[in-house]
């Protein structure tokens, strides 16, 4: 493929190019001497590469005469003007996936696969290994506001980059180190059930050197594995757990502290460190062990990471603190799978135990709402008050039935249902209404829910 042939001064056009998946890709090729331009719905979202100098233009076949290649993510439909125009003048249509392989292509390449997780511990995992002395290239799927972008530039020796299971992407990479933090039901759309979904993780296991494990989770701890690699298995030591038996990496007396979490770890039974992390949440600590175990695969110290995962302030759109006003604070978070609802519901208890949690909660596609209603539901019933969206379809267009009133209906199966049920554009106001000092405010899903958060903030100031 063309993408890194240092000869050809031809732009690489990126369809959707502000996209959280596509933004880093581009600003590393841009990095490595590429000519980069691209096309999104909103030109305006993608600040960073504007800042950089990559022209980025609304959405217009015209813009791809004369360009070398032209990258898309799976969301781009196949009909798309521009992916039309592209075959029809001849140029190569190359998949974000299969593009992102290229890029990484010749470095020790650790690839962070999982049903959730996989940016959070993309950071962590790059942050680790900074901080270990190596100068690695990350590449998440949010932005870092410590990173400026969704990219750490770094050299090409060492590249950490999430590994997407959507469209089974992640079969496009050829990991040294392969993570997985969980697998589970998801994107049952693209994938026929769980078995599907386990025989591909297992699939893209294959080709690497060593691979990190979540003993804690069945559907990763139960992945099959090559008598040839090595295996880290990584757990936590909770009350009643029996997953630390098989485990080689292990965090112990874990306690919620100064709105993260502390932690002992230790390493094929010795103790090697205290794990600090300024994130909340069990599901935290999970991610730091990976990212720990991931950099003893590559060969850093443990001691020698445990720095940058204390200095780690997590991930845009990740439990994000947006601000607090009438001591009212909101937080957003991406979470759209059951699990990760109720990862980030614990989280919150656990960080504000003594504030009141109002969830703003937003399903994110019809095919999701339809497997998963009842488990949003139950996930939903342990907050104290749920704010419930309609349906964001993104990629997906509406099927007959399915509405956020299944999930209306599991709550309240749960005897907890929704105080608000309405469209996104109402959301803000309402919670306004129901919201008093003291409250934690969540507002959660893969939409545009995250425009809630700083829309209650201006209603809450303009009542003072």
């Amino acid at each position: 493929m063309p993408l890194l042939d240092p000869t050809d001064t031809r732009p690489v056009h990126f369809v959707g190019i502000a996209g959280a998946g596509m933004s880093g890709l581009a600003d590393l090729l841009s990095r490595r001497g590429a000519v980069v331009q691209g096309t999104d719905a909103n030109p305006d979202g993608a600040p960073d590469l504007i800042a950089r100098g990559i022209r980025v233009s609304a959405h217009d076949a015209r813009l791809v005469e004369g360009v070398r290649a032209v990258v898309y993510s799976s969301a781009v439909p196949a009909a798309h003007p521009e992916l039309v125009a592209a075959r029809a003048l001849g140029v190569p249509v190359i998949r974000r996936a299969e593009a992102l392989g290229e890029a990484v292509r010749g470095g020790t390449l650790v690839a962070i696969a999982g049903t959730h997780g996989k940016t959070t511990t993309t950071v962590m995992t790059t942050e680790a290994l900074a901080a270990a002395g190596l100068a690695p290239t990350g590449i998440a799927g949010g932005r870092v506001g410590a990173w400026g972008s969704n990219l750490h530039a770094g050299d090409n020796t060492v590249f950490v980059v999430e590994a997407d299971e959507y469209d089974r992407s992640f079969l496009a990479l050829t990991p040294t180190v392969a993570v997985v933090l969980n697998v589970e039901a998801d994107h049952l759309d693209i994938y026929d059930d769980l078995a599907d979904i386990t025989r591909t993780f297992s699939q893209f296991l294959q080709p690497a050197r060593a691979v990190v494990l979540c003993e804690d989770d069945a559907g990763a701890a139960t992945l099959p594995q090559d008598a040839t690699r090595e295996v880290v298995r990584y757990a936590l030591d909770l009350p009643g757990s029996r997953t630390v038996r098989n485990a080689r990496l292990v965090a112990r007396d874990i306690v919620a502290a100064d709105g993260g979490s502390r932690a002992v770890v230790s390493f094929d039974g010795r103790e090697t460190g205290d794990l600090v992390l300024r994130v909340p949440g069990l599901h935290n600590v999970r991610n730091a062990l990976a990212a720990l175990a991931a950099g003893l695969m590559v060969g850093a110290r443990l001691s020698d990471m445990l720095p940058g995962l204390a200095r780690f302030t997590g991930v845009e759109r990740r439990f994000q603190r947006l601000g607090e006003h009438a001591g009212v604070l909101v937080v957003d978070d991406y979470a759209h799978h059951p699990t990760e609802l109720q990862a980030t519901i614990a989280a919150a208890r656990a960080a504000y135990p003594e504030r009141r949690l109002v969830v703003a909660f937003q399903p994110h596609l019809f095919s999701r709402t339809r497997d998963f209603a009842t488990e949003f539901g139950e996930a939903l019933a342990q907050a104290d008050l749920v704010a419930l969206c309609d349906i964001y379809p993104a990629r997906e267009l509406p099927m007959p039935g399915v509405t956020s009133a299944l999930i209306a209906q599991a709550m309240h199966a749960c005897g907890r249902p929704p105080v608000w049920e309405g469209p996104q554009s109402s959301c803000a106001e309402a919670l306004a209404t129901h919201v008093r000092a003291g409250d934690l405010v969540l507002t959660v899903g893969a939409g545009d829910i995250t425009r809630v958060g700083p829309q209650l903030l201006t209603h809450l100031a303009a009542r003072a």
